[in-house]
């Protein structure tokens, strides 16, 4: 049993096959279609016509949406133009920037000292060694590294023993056989943290 086309273009060519059938069929001595409902070549023309329509008015539409992208690129390119030179002729001054809908470079932020860098622990005490963790602070500016500092129990100088630029440090050939303390200071350009917990370790 035949099944009736889906496609747009399987239409089309059953259409062109009944319209063939139906002419060289319905005007021949004992034609087997006489009087069909419809005449399918009017109908085939009707659609190649909207068709051709539907073609050219899409190919317009493309050709006007890549006309109105590259008007769009032009301004844009000519807004920056404008912008840089407006920026330039009045020294980035953000009020006389406002009047054209522009404003001026952000005021850059001074610099503050990190905050308390947090929960440090030691690790894997071997040897002579011992690791550390900690975590960056959570206020302040942003650290550019870490200072371990050192002192012998119970009320020794701190010293510095080691730097870091992340959260964590292995530090090698510490003393033995004493009671050491040891914490850990954020620092940057503009100064340094409080100090971390205190951590004992004895070696």
């Amino acid at each position: 049993m035949a099944r009736f086309p889906k496609t747009e273009a399987e239409v089309v060519i059953l259409a062109q096959a009944i319209a063939s059938g139906m002419a060289v069929n319905g005007n021949v001595p004992n034609p087997n279609f006489p009087l069909p409902p419809v005449t399918p070549t009017a109908l085939i023309g009707a659609y190649t016509a909207a068709k051709n329509a539907s073609v050219a008015a899409q190919a317009g539409a493309e050709q006007a949406t890549t006309a109105k992208d590259e008007k769009l690129t032009a301004l844009i390119d000519g807004m920056k133009s404008d912008i840089r030179y407006a920026e330039n002729t009045v020294n980035f001054d953000d009020e006389k920037l406002k009047l054209i809908g522009w404003a001026g470079r952000k005021a850059p932020t001074a610099l503050e000292p990190p905050g308390q860098a947090l929960l440090l622990e030691a690790h894997s005490q071997e040897e002579g060694s011992v690791a550390f963790t900690w975590k960056a602070p959570v206020e302040g500016g942003k650290p550019s590294a870490y200072r371990l500092v050192r002192r012998e129990r119970p009320a020794g100088p701190w010293t510095d023993v080691g730097t870091a630029v992340v959260t964590e440090a292995t530090l090698l050939d510490q003393p033995r056989g004493k009671e050491y303390e040891y914490r850990v200071l954020a620092v940057n350009k503009a100064g340094e943290g409080e100090p971390s917990n205190t951590v004992l370790v004895v070696l």
